[in-house]
């Protein structure tokens, strides 16, 4: 409570100076200051079976709030050279959960330690239509299937890094960023790394994007791929979105200083199909994943990992497949399929079904229904909340029953 007041301060000051500038012998250091954030109460309730208190003792229950305030300004008097500073607090009510780093305990994990961190804090020089950011930066790429900040924990993933981002071709955007840390949702610069992302995104026509990727993940493997997307409109309010996608990974490239990559033997594979319709507000699709798994063969299939994903959207709310990089030994295969509604005044409501497969020898792991509502609230601007749940049935020893529940508020200003 106390840091979250120190910031709420921090922020009425910033706020406060926000329509003046910094000045030193003439020249404004800093101008053009904005100052925006959100705050985000949430209850999260885990049943794990697989928690050593296997009764309701063991259940999670956890309150926490992350506060985000951020301020951006125009350096020197230019409108090439900005920055942004940006800090994040994770509050708990309780301690009703094992939270893996300040408090573990016998009660099921919930990945929200309380902390309090410099999430962001960048440079962006500006020429024409590149862009050069230097810092702690969050970095999204595409679905977040591969590099994502972890948005739906309390705290972000971030990365210490050098961006370079140009739009000077007409319909094709250019991205690279060389990455020397990264701060992951429970601890701050601990994962010391030398990563080169590249990414290129082509809009051959309104109803196709070409993107390429090279993902070179430090000593662990680089990861080469290509997806094709779209939105195609099929008459008045229908409209059909797909995406195909297929990445291979390989040995890594980006050897540190002292480090011998010589060992290491990857061999691994990625697909994804999906489809999906939006009828006047009534949605539904199906999706196949699939990432390779280890099959015991000298020099064979290794098991595809994203370890820098946002892995919450991707294969199940209840999270079951975090571990090991994203994906079991034998690999995953995902069928899904969701139904839902959309529409202004109604917010969103949708519901996956997911069935769970190994890659590698084809052994059922599980099945999956996850529900989720949300919608702004009534009366007050900016205001949302979310109703989620997560249901995982096991079908396989070497993983438990999970359900999860959530209950969200988020709400959202800014200075100007």
């Amino acid at each position: 409570m106390r840091k979250m007041l120190k910031m709420s301060i921090a922020a009425a000051m910033v706020m406060g100076i926000g329509s003046v500038s910094a000045q030193a012998d003439g020249i404004d250091i800093v101008s053009n200051v904005k100052v925006k954030g959100e705050i985000r109460a949430r209850f999260e309730n885990v049943e794990d079976s697989g928690t050593v208190a296997t009764d309701a003792t063991g259940d999670a229950n956890a309150f926490t709030n992350r506060l985000t305030i951020g301020a951006s300004g125009d350096l020197f008097g230019t409108d090439w050279l900005s920055a942004y500073v940006e800090m994040t607090n994770v509050s708990a009510l309780n301690n009703n959960y094992n939270d893996g780093v300040t408090n573990p305990n016998n009660k099921s994990t919930v990945v929200d330690p309380k902390q309090t961190r410099l999430t962001q804090a960048y440079i962006d020089a500006k020429y024409g239509k590149t862009n050069v950011r230097i810092g702690r930066q969050m970095i999204n790429l595409d679905n977040q299937r591969f590099v994502g900040a972890v948005g739906w924990r309390q705290m972000f993933q971030t990365f210490n890094a050098v961006t370079v981002t140009n739009s000077d071709v007409e319909n094709l955007n250019l991205f690279a960023s060389y990455i020397t840390d990264r701060n992951t949702v429970a601890y701050e610069g601990t994962a010391d790394s030398r990563d080169l992302l590249l990414n290129a995104k082509y809009k051959v026509m309104p109803e196709l994007t070409a993107t390429a990727y090279a993902y070179m993940i430090g000593t662990q493997h680089d990861t080469y791929g290509i997806a094709l997307t779209g939105d195609v409109a099929v008459s008045d309010g229908v409209k059909v979105s797909y995406r195909a996608e297929y990445a291979t990974q390989t040995d890594p490239s980006m050897e540190k200083s002292g480090t011998d990559n010589s060992a290491v033997d990857v061999d691994a594979d990625y697909y994804r199909l999906g489809l999906g319709v939006n009828a006047n507000g009534i949605l539904a699709g199906v999706c196949y994943e699939s990432l390779s798994g280890e099959d015991g063969v000298a020099g064979g299939d290794t098991a595809f990992k994203t370890p820098y994903a946002t892995l919450h959207g991707q294969n199940g709310w209840a999270d079951v497949f975090l571990g090991n990089g994203g994906s079991p030994t034998a690999g995953l295969e995902d069928m899904s399929a969701y139904v839902g509604y959309k529409a202004k005044d109604f917010g969103t409501l949708k519901v996956v079904y997911h069935d769970f497969q190994s890659e590698y020898g084809s052994t059922d792991y599980g099945t999956e229904i996850d529900a989720v509502y949300s919608n702004k609230i009534p009366g007050v601007n900016n205001l949302t909340g979310s109703i989620k749940v997560a249901d995982f049935d096991s079908d396989n020893v070497n993983y438990a029953d999970v359900t999860k529940f959530w209950a969200m508020l988020t709400y959202k200003f800014a200075s100007n």
